[in-house]
């Protein structure tokens, strides 16, 4: 007797003991679940960090930010000062997405950096152009004329195209889009090429007989389309820009409310006043 009433009182231990570590088990859980968010909701951003280049696209990025807005969406604009910043912080997850590129560009900079980065909506496309306070047309530059052109490679390449598209230089058989000044086979004027920050070649039209300048850096320097005096065809232009997320976001919902809050005719009427027709929307 005495034998089972120590074994029945062993079992009741047992059991009520497994029955508290279970209870704490179930109430540690509850609180890691209380302190920890969804995965839904992680997901679903309801806050976001974009990336934009300084100037007139703050104005247009005001726009969007008040369409996101209306659908829920908080964005907070991080405004850099060059090309390079944008996609090195979107790599580290610094912001969620950034706005300011085109394809070749992200190309060749997935090639150097090995950056993870997808498009995801296009936004505008800002035909580059040749241009000169010294001479009226492209015929009038004389033989030696020093001529600015941006020196990352996309835009080097874009930059050399126009001068080919105008008759100034012939480049070798094939060359693509990544065109380099080694890539010059015949300069029938003598051009003196001078390869120049994206940012700088704009402000430094006063010195030099021409420059291939990037529209929003155009504008950045004060050249209007009066100083203008060649332009890369609009037709099938592949260098329309857009907004970029990293891989592995871009169908996430809040991308979707992103995109939309830009592709539409109240942002598409600001982009028109901001840039004055030296942009187009390009979605």
């Amino acid at each position: 007797m005495s034998g089972r009433g120590n074994a029945s009182k062993s079992l009741v231990t047992s059991i009520t003991r497994r029955a508290g570590l279970a209870l704490l088990l179930a109430t540690t859980l509850a609180v890691i679940g209380l302190g920890a968010p969804s995965p839904s909701f992680a997901e679903d951003k309801k806050s976001i960090k974009v990336g934009i280049i300084s100037g007139e696209d703050e104005d247009v990025w005001r726009v969007v930010t008040a369409e996101a807005a209306k659908k829920g969406l908080i964005i907070e604009t991080v405004v850099f000062n060059d090309y390079t910043q944008p996609n090195e912080a979107l790599e580290r997850g610094e912001i969620d997405a950034n706005a300011f590129q085109h394809k070749p560009y992200l190309d060749n900079q997935i090639k150097t950096q090995g950056y993870h980065i997808v498009p995801v909506g296009y936004t505008g496309v800002w035909p580059i152009g040749l241009y000169s306070k010294k001479h009226a047309k492209v015929a009038d530059l004389p033989e030696g004329a020093v001529i600015g052109l941006p020196n990352d490679p996309s835009n080097e390449g874009r930059a050399l195209h126009v001068l080919e598209h105008e008759g100034l230089i012939k480049l070798k058989d094939g060359t693509g889009i990544l065109a380099t000044t080694a890539d010059i086979a015949e300069n029938p004027k003598k051009l003196e090429i001078k390869e120049l920050d994206a940012g700088i070649v704009g402000r430094s039209v006063d010195d030099l007989d021409a420059a291939v300048v990037n529209t929003d850096w155009a504008l950045k320097s004060g050249l209007g389309p009066e100083n203008r005096i060649a332009q890369e065809p609009v037709a099938d232009n592949p260098y329309r820009n857009f907004i970029a997320v990293k891989a592995g976001n871009e169908n996430e919902p809040w991308v979707k409310t992103l995109v939309a809050s830009y592709q539409n005719d109240t942002v598409k009427a600001e982009f028109d006043k901001v840039y004055k027709g030296t942009g187009i929307s390009a979605y």
